[in-house]
């Protein structure tokens, strides 16, 4: 293996396959037919141990046996090979079984909040930065320590957020165990969880990729899916609730779960993120 390999020798070389094909799309991906006609996907990684956290967290969330996920077919330190979903439409009856089968991986649980997928890194990533999973036992510490803190100071450090803004993002986390709703115990999540990566497979079945994969709160990932919108969100929320009700008082929590997204997207896109977790914060703390 050499550092300019491209796609299509990583793939021969981690499945055994001779490749026939490759098509190059954006965001480091590709499309590569093998020999016999099957097509996969290699996806380049972006950092030191993404694949490795990616493919941990994709078994992972498969050995739930809930929500599909693509099957991982080889990895190295460079390249993630998985089987290709061939893309459908989003459908009223795939939306309520997504939600009753997002409820089922949620409950299917984690070791503790924070708990990194078996045989997976701790320093792993969410998107294109750095995510470390850090296990804790209490919800509210461990969200504030471990995710809404550690991306507030670099946005600090960068300029993205000055810090008398910051301030009151600290105070939100000064109140969370108020602000946190009932105790709950720590949920199998995708870690991820946007648009982007719900993919309406074209045999009717949702399946979800590209997971920052970890041990959380189970509002944490619906959260998301409000923040960067889902089709037929009403419906996936109606099948979860079929499935594992939502403690009262969970539509007042989802700005609380949305900090840590928002705070990820000003660290990696800049200041209209940064004024969007402001006017989130304020909400929260009612100023």
């Amino acid at each position: 293996m050499t550092g300019n390999e491209g796609p299509g020798a990583a793939v021969a070389r981690l499945t055994g396959r001779p490749v026939s094909a490759v098509r190059a799309r954006s965001g480091g991906l590709a499309e590569v037919t093998l020999a016999g006609g099957r097509t996969v996907m290699a996806k380049r990684g972006g950092g030191p141990g993404a694949t490795s956290a990616e493919a941990a967290g994709l078994r992972w969330l498969a050995a739930a046996g809930t929500v599909a996920v693509p099957q991982v077919l080889g990895r190295d330190e460079r390249w993630l090979v998985t089987e290709l979903v061939p893309a459908g439409r989003p459908d009223a009856e795939a939306a309520t079984g997504f939600g009753r089968s997002l409820a089922a991986l949620h409950a299917a649980g984690a070791p503790a909040f924070g708990a990194a997928p078996p045989g997976g890194p701790r320093d792993a990533w969410i998107g294109l930065a750095p995510m470390r999973d850090e296990p804790g036992t209490d919800w509210p510490s461990w969200y504030a320590e471990h995710r809404v803190l550690p991306y507030l100071r670099t946005a600090v450090d960068r300029g993205t957020l000055r810090p008398g803004e910051a301030a009151v993002v600290e105070h939100v986390c000064e109140r969370l165990p108020e602000l946190a709703g009932p105790p709950e115990v720590p949920s199998r999540l995708h870690g991820d969880l946007r648009n982007g990566n719900v993919l309406w497979g074209a045999d009717g079945a949702v399946r979800l990729i590209d997971p920052a994969a970890h041990g959380g709160h189970r509002e944490t990932d619906l959260a998301m899916l409000r923040l960067f919108g889902c089709p037929y969100l009403d419906l996936v929320l109606a099948g979860y609730q079929e499935v594992a009700p939502l403690a009262a008082g969970w539509a007042e929590r989802v700005g609380v779960h949305q900090l840590f997204p928002l705070l990820v997207h000003t660290v990696l896109f800049g200041r209209g993120y940064a004024e969007q977790t402001l006017e989130t914060s304020r909400t929260i703390v009612g100023i």
